[in-house]
């Protein structure tokens, strides 16, 4: 398609007809089948926190994380209660809702409710959460409060160029990928480049769909094996879109 011209023969983007800035992401709970997501509390979550992510075998988790390892529990509270009164990044924990306890974190950032664009980041999996539903369908109640409950255009994902199983998952996830910036940060002393990638609201309904088809109990076996995988899902319902 070619794109629109303006008087002086411009090539110029389609119009927003109606647009207006979005909410910030409230402070509210966000509940699905197996998880609820609600804002961090070094009171409420500090401890199982730890306790999580202490299960690990070595520190190799915190290797791309800004922050981390953390030398004891009192090193993770203190963390914790930095920036549970922030709103960006608005760091959530992710509680199991078959055992109560937190088992990882996650957090909307760079919000730009003007333009409406938001980032997940921080995202802090214990052994125990990852490739499991939960880990999932903590970022699908993520997604579907900025698409959703709030009508933003843009969400994003980006990491550490050399973080491969990042981007292996944002890819699993339905971002596009767009690109790297090149030294783009530097922390804990490295530079980085920065993969970035993006759902847009336009692409929103099909991964919604999918989603919500992997994530029905009835896509797992009695052992619990996934019976079609997300990303063949995301494959089908974004060519039923075409």
């Amino acid at each position: 398609m070619q794109p629109r011209v303006n008087a002086f023969q411009q090539p110029v983007g389609p119009d927003v007809p109606g647009w207006a800035p979005r909410a910030r992401p409230p402070l509210t709970p966000a509940i699905g089948q197996y998880c609820r997501l609600e804002p961090l509390s070094a009171e409420r979550h500090a401890a199982d926190l730890y306790q999580a992510f202490s299960q690990a075998p070595d520190d190799s988790d915190w290797t791309y994380m800004g922050v981390g390892p953390f030398a004891d529990e009192a090193a993770y509270r203190a963390f914790a209660e930095s920036v549970q009164a922030g709103n960006d990044p608005l760091h959530h924990a992710i509680i199991d809702l078959e055992t109560g306890r937190a088992i990882g974190t996650l957090a909307l950032m760079r919000i730009d409710p003007a333009n409406g664009v938001i980032e997940v980041g921080f995202v802090s999996f214990s052994r125990q959460l990852k490739r499991t539903r939960i880990a999932t369908e903590a970022q699908f109640l993520l997604m579907r409060r900025a698409f959703d409950e709030l009508g933003y255009r843009r969400y994003e994902w980006k990491c550490d160029s050399l973080n491969a199983p990042s981007r292996k998952a944002a890819a699993r996830l339905g971002f596009q990928f767009e690109g790297i910036f090149r030294q783009a940060t530097i922390y804990k002393g490295r530079s980085r480049d920065t993969a970035w990638f993006s759902i847009i609201d336009g692409e929103w309904p099909a991964l919604r769909a999918a989603y919500e088809h992997w994530l029905n109990p009835t896509n797992f076996d009695a052992e619990g094996n996934q019976r079609t995988g997300l990303a063949e899902r995301i494959a089908r319902e974004k060519a039923a879109c075409v």
